[in-house]
Parts: C-alpha cells; sequence; structure tokens
C-alpha cells in the first residue's frame, strides 16, 4: 500500500481518503497505519486481556493462559485503563523496601530505586505528573480521590456572601460533581434551587454545550456567581470544552473557575498553568492507567498558593482544610500544631500518600513522560478520525446484503463533536431505540470491550497508548455486524 495510505500529521487532524476509495475500509489499510505509527512499541508496555481471559470465571485458572490468544478489543480506557507491565516492577520495590527497611523506608534511599524514600514519594509524583497537564510540578499534588479532592478545592475556592452565591455547573454534570456542589452549597446555608446554576443542551438530541452558550450563562449570572465548575471534557458526548476560552471570560468578570478533568487528563493536551485556570481535579484509572480506585490529583494555580511571611513572623495564604502533610516540610514534624503550609498545590495535601498507590499512579506517568503528550494526542486524533470515518460509512459491505434491505440508513448518529479540536478520544454513538442490548451482546461475544449509558449510547475511545488502527476496524466489523442483528430482531425478520 505504501505511502500513499500514511495520514498527513497536521494539528487539526489527520485527512482520510474519499468515501468511494475503498481502500480505507480494508483491514489491509488499517495493518499499514499500524506498520507506520511512531508509537507502535508502546502497545507492547501494556496487559491486553486475551479473548479467553474475559471468559475466565477463577483468578487461579491459568489453563491456557498463553500470549498467543487473540487479544480482545479493548476500545474502554475512558472508563478503566489497561495495566502496565511495569507496574510489577514498581509494586515489589515498594514491598521489598518495607520488607527491608520498615519504618526508615520513610528516609533511606536506594541505588537501584525507581521512586524516592516514602517521605519524598509524592514530589516525585508531582513531578512526573505536571508535563501531562501543562503545569510547574509545585502546582499540582498527586493525592485522595477525585470528589474528595472537588471538595477540598471548593472548601478553598467557595467562599460565598449574600451577594455572590452561584455555582455555574453543567446540567448534565457526572453525579459526583453535582453532588459535590449541591452539598458545599447547603454546607454554606444556602439553597441549591437559587445557588446552582444549570447549562441544559439547548438540543436534547445533540446535547452539546457550544462555548458561546456557556459564556451567555456566565454573563447573565456573573454578577452573584462566586464559583464555576465545569468538565474538560464531557463523560457522556465526549465534548472537549475550550478550557482557556472559558476561563479567560470568567476572569473577565470576576469569577472563580475550576474544572474537573477526569475525562482530560492522558487524554488531550492541557495547559492549565498558561490557561490560568484556577483549580482542576481528576483522577488516574482511566487514561492514565493506575487501577480501579487510583490515587487522584489536583492542580492549584501558582497564584493561589502562595505562602506569605510577613516580618513580624505572620503569615498569610489561602484559607483551605488543613492537614499535617500539607505542612511545611522542613518544620513538619516538629509537632507544634503551627500550621504552616507548603507554597503551591502540596500545601492542600492532606494526610500522607499512599506509596502502594502512588506507585501505580508513577509507574503508568513514567510511560505518558516517555511517549509525550503532543505525540500522544496526535496519534489520539488519527485513531478517532479514522473510528468516525468508518461509522459514517454503513455498512462496509453492500454485497452482503439482501437488495430488499434498507442498508443506506445508519442505525446511530455521533453525538460528539465532528471537530478534532472539541473532542478526546472517545467518540459517542447514540443507538436507536430497542437496539443496546443486542448490540452489547454481540459485541462481548465477539471480545470487543467499550461501555454504554443508558438507555442507548455506547462510549468507544481508542487509547493511543495501546490501541491499533487495526483495533478500531475489527471494532468497526463488529458493531456494524451487531448493528444489523439487533435491527433485524428488533424489527421481527
Amino acid at each position: 500500500m505504501g505511502s500513499r495510505l500514511h495520514f498527513q500529521r497536521i494539528k487539526e487532524g489527520p485527512p482520510l481518503p474519499h468515501n468511494d476509495d475503498i481502500r480505507a475500509y480494508k483491514r489491509e489499510y488499517a495493518e499499514a497505519l499500524d506498520e507506520q505509527d511512531p508509537l507502535k512499541s508502546y502497545r507492547d508496555q501494556f496487559i491486553i486481556p486475551s479473548k479467553k481471559d474475559l471468559l475466565r470465571k477463577r483468578l487461579s485458572d491459568i489453563e491456557g493462559d498463553d500470549e498467543s490468544d487473540p487479544r480482545c478489543i479493548y476500545l474502554c480506557g475512558n472508563s478503566l485503563g489497561l495495566q502496565p507491565k511495569n507496574l510489577r516492577k514498581y509494586l515489589d520495590q515498594y514491598l521489598r523496601s518495607w520488607a527491608i527497611k520498615g519504618v526508615t523506608g520513610h528516609f533511606v534511599a536506594h541505588e537501584d530505586a525507581l521512586l524516592p524514600p516514602y517521605l519524598h514519594v509524592d514530589d516525585e509524583g508531582s513531578k512526573l505528573l505536571a508535563p501531562i497537564v501543562g503545569a510547574s510540578p509545585s502546582e499540582v499534588a498527586v493525592m485522595g480521590t477525585l470528589t474528595g479532592n472537588i471538595h477540598i478545592l471548593m472548601s478553598s475556592f467557595y467562599r460565598p456572601t449574600v451577594e455572590r452565591h452561584k455555582i455555574i455547573l453543567e446540567g448534565k454534570a457526572f453525579p459526583s460533581d453535582h453532588y459535590a456542589i449541591e452539598s458545599q452549597i447547603r454546607l454554606h446555608n444556602f439553597d441549591p434551587a437559587t445557588s446552582m446554576v444549570l447549562i441544559e443542551p439547548e438540543d436534547a438530541e445533540k446535547p452539546i454545550l457550544s462555548t458561546k452558550q456557556i459564556l451567555k450563562v456566565i454573563d447573565d449570572n456573573a454578577s452573584d456567581t462566586m464559583l464555576i465548575l465545569l468538565p474538560g471534557i464531557q463523560f457522556y458526548t465526549g465534548q472537549y470544552f475550550d478550557i482557556k476560552t472559558i476561563t479567560a471570560h470568567a476572569h473577565s468578570k470576576g469569577v472563580l473557575i475550576g474544572w474537573d478533568c477526569a475525562h482530560a487528563v492522558g487524554n488531550v493536551e492541557l495547559q492549565l498553568h498558561d490557561w490560568e485556570v484556577d483549580f482542576a481535579a481528576w483522577c488516574h484509572y482511566k487514561y492514565v492507567n493506575s487501577g480501579p480506585g487510583a490515587m487522584a490529583g489536583l492542580f492549584v494555580h501558582e497564584k493561589h498558593g502562595k505562602v506569605n511571611h510577613s516580618d513580624t513572623g505572620d503569615i498569610s495564604y489561602r484559607p483551605r482544610l488543613a492537614g499535617w502533610w500539607g505542612h511545611d516540610k522542613q518544620t513538619r514534624f516538629q509537632m507544634d500544631n503551627k500550621f504552616i503550609p507548603q507554597e503551591g498545590a502540596a500545601g492542600y495535601q492532606i494526610s500522607n500518600p499512599s506509596v502502594l498507590d502512588l506507585s501505580a499512579v508513577a509507574s503508568s506517568l513514567e510511560i505518558f513522560n516517555q511517549a509525550t503528550m503532543p505525540a500522544l494526542r496526535q496519534k489520539s486524533l488519527e485513531l478517532t478520525r479514522y473510528l468516525e470515518h468508518l461509522l459514517l460509512k454503513y455498512p462496509l459491505d453492500d454485497s452482503s446484503s439482501s437488495s430488499n434491505e434498507n442498508t443506506s440508513e445508519k442505525p446511530y448518529t455521533i453525538i460528539t463533536p465532528s471537530n478534532p479540536s472539541e473532542r478526546g478520544a472517545q467518540l459517542s454513538i447514540l443507538l436507536q431505540p430497542g437496539l443496546l442490548d443486542k448490540v452489547l451482546e454481540i459485541l462481548e461475544e465477539n471480545g470487543v470491550v467499550i461501555d454504554e449509558r443508558k438507555p442507548n449510547v455506547v462510549r468507544v475511545a481508542p487509547v493511543p497508548l495501546y490501541n491499533t488502527f487495526t483495533d478500531v476496524w475489527e471494532f468497526h466489523r463488529v458493531f456494524t455486524l451487531a448493528c444489523r442483528k439487533a435491527v433485524k430482531a428488533r424489527d421481527g425478520k
């Protein structure tokens, strides 16, 4: 096939052949793209379940545990990333250091260690994380859980008054964000009915929030709004919000703004510092592949993390929930109960981090720092564009259908924005009513792993670290088959 089939690597997304170019719909085309992929070696750094693995009933069952078993098609990194192979190395080192050093492992370094002693492991986590989110190490902390960190940050940034008490959020926010905001409002003795401003989609059939609409809601409520909390990428539609523009507009109205980046970190290029985001929180178990419920992260812009010392010995800093691990490291163990926070995001830490959990995060961040977010984002644009291109052609092979079937009508629509700059890796596919259960059944039978949102949406996320163009092609082949069978079953044919 040669270089004629190679995607041009340009920022706005790769061009594809015209719809009448049959080459793009052949497996060989996807395989050729995989051969030319400069990031293809990273797939080998992850454990991809086989189709047999998905059917195992016992963890101890090793029969057939063979690398030659066909791998499943795993397109669910937006819910849970796959396990890095180097995770075991990190965990083994942690267990070894704890075993041979006990409490002195907090202070004693080892020449061959991947991470520093326990006392400084959080600093190393920040160094690894900072390039992934576009921040300085002092602006990020690996700590806590996503919703817990949102509460910690809101306790510092949501300080309502009678004049300014509203919080703007999206109407379809992930439940934990909605719950956190509602509970924070109640804790300050305000009424969510009057203090929550929900931005609802203008078109229920295509639930996208335009930047123009968001800015208008800010304008309409700026005078009595204290805070805005929005998702970097919307979990249901996969829409990537214009963080830079929305943040600048909020600040022009004197409103603080935070971002839930659970679906954005490790997925798209973020520049949280340069965009002057006030704060952000995220998890690490999705695109960052650190395991179920893994330790999360947060960002506090340097302008909010300053600790000012006066000549009289007094200190001033942004109020926050305080914990001893957020205390200045040089005097932390003096135990004098006079809280002096560390500069930056580290000053928001509550308790000492789980070294076990942080080891899992570090094992994946090591890979991200090797691959780099710009390169991963470029491949992600290409993978998602290819997936979209295939989905827009339905079915692939008209000759396989009988002449009296209506094969031109797709039984689904893509509700994720078509503009590559307005989405990450995920495409959300809205099926016609009555198809979802049958489609999921057939995907499962064929070893395809995606996730769904009831009643009719499947979310498909090709991840650039370990997914291939062939994965995308194979998903579409099975998905097309599943749609045909589901339509027949629904219509009684």
